[in-house]
């Protein structure tokens, strides 16, 4: 009896040596953990959500480095970088050109292979911000459309010229990227001659869509034949089986570029250019593209540009230096001449 006694009270402390090995190995597996995730990165931007989500959660995966996005509106953002007493809590922006270029002065020097591999129109020329993706407008046309057309769109002017063709176009008041191609246009040519082609347009548009993905999916339903689109929706609907091919326009087009600076006083400077350099990678686009969000990626060394097919697109060199005061104009003359006609 006392044998089984002892056999019992020796398995007991076997199991109870176990349990808390266990235990002291989960937590150590945690303590490790944390440890790896201890640094983090408190980045303002502008972008949506979900996309700065999808970045999130790949670099805190890969590189063991929490990132804080901090969504704003280029007015919040722009006070938040000037306030010195707020600025020392944030490391980088991330944002659309118009947004880095107003806080240029809040941003330090950035330079890596990385960012020399941009071309000099996609970057700051002080170096303060790089672009790190841009998503161009394009022609994206039904397929069965294109079977039967006597003539295929590859300019503005040629789009303008195009008689049979139902046209899908964002309203310009609706979208920063449609507003962004009125006064990308207005900057390339001259203001007259791109009213005169929104004014052969306009008789033939079906709708004034009011979001950005309206007039791709109008085009794969066959309700145009053509639509003005953002090549990340049109490449997005693409993937999901639509019937559609982009044209880039031969004359060039606008696009939105996005781009990130590190903040003078960032709190953790050598973690923010490490995050800089993340974005201008493959991996950053990759878990973008997981996300359903394709952009062009501003280094062309990546293998996410190698792969992409609209290696003839050309970008208008032009950028709008329109004031809000000027650009309020250029928009109440489009619905006074040409939308409300």
């Amino acid at each position: 009896m006392r044998r089984y006694t002892s056999l019992l009270f020796i398995a007991f402390m076997i199991v109870l040596l176990l349990a808390a090995g266990n235990t002291y190995l989960a937590g150590y597996a945690d303590r490790v953990e944390d440890s790896k995730t201890s640094r983090s990165l408190n980045v303002y931007t502008t972008l949506p959500v979900e996309q700065v989500a999808a970045l999130a959660t790949e670099y805190e995966k890969t590189n063991h480095v929490k990132v804080n996005f901090i969504p704003l509106a280029q007015t919040d953002l722009l006070a938040k970088v000037k306030d010195a007493a707020v600025a020392n809590h944030g490391d980088v922006v991330l944002a659309d050109r118009e947004t880095l270029q107003k806080a240029a002065n809040m941003l330090a020097p950035y330079t890596s292979e990385q960012a020399d591999l941009v071309a000099d129109g996609l970057k700051d020329a002080n170096s303060t911000w790089v672009g790190t993706w841009y998503d161009p407008l394009v022609f994206c046309a039904n397929k069965d459309y294109l079977r039967t057309a006597s003539h295929i769109p590859e300019t503005w002017q040629e789009l303008a010229d195009t008689k049979d063709a139902r046209i899908g176009i964002t309203d310009f008041f609706a979208a920063d990227a449609a507003a962004n191609l009125l006064f990308t246009l207005v900057a390339e040519y001259d203001e007259n001659q791109v009213f005169l082609m929104l004014q052969k347009i306009h008789p033939r548009v079906v709708q004034y869509a009011k979001y950005l993905s309206t007039p791709v999916r109008m085009a794969g339903m066959g309700e145009v034949d053509i639509s003005v689109a953002v090549q990340s929706e049109a490449i997005r609907y693409i993937n999901e089986g639509f019937p559609l091919t982009l044209i880039y326009p031969q004359d060039g087009t606008a696009y939105q570029l996005t781009g990130a600076g590190v903040l003078k006083n960032a709190a953790d400077p050598a973690a923010a250019k490490e995050f800089l350099r993340w974005l201008l990678e493959d991996n950053a686009q990759q878990s973008l593209q997981k996300a359903n969000f394709f952009f062009v990626p501003t280094n062309h060394e990546t293998l996410a540009y190698k792969s992409f097919s609209g290696k003839n697109l050309v970008l208008f060199g032009n950028h709008s230096d329109l004031t809000a005061a000027q650009q309020h104009a250029v928009l109440d003359r489009w619905v006074k001449n040409i939308r409300l006609k």
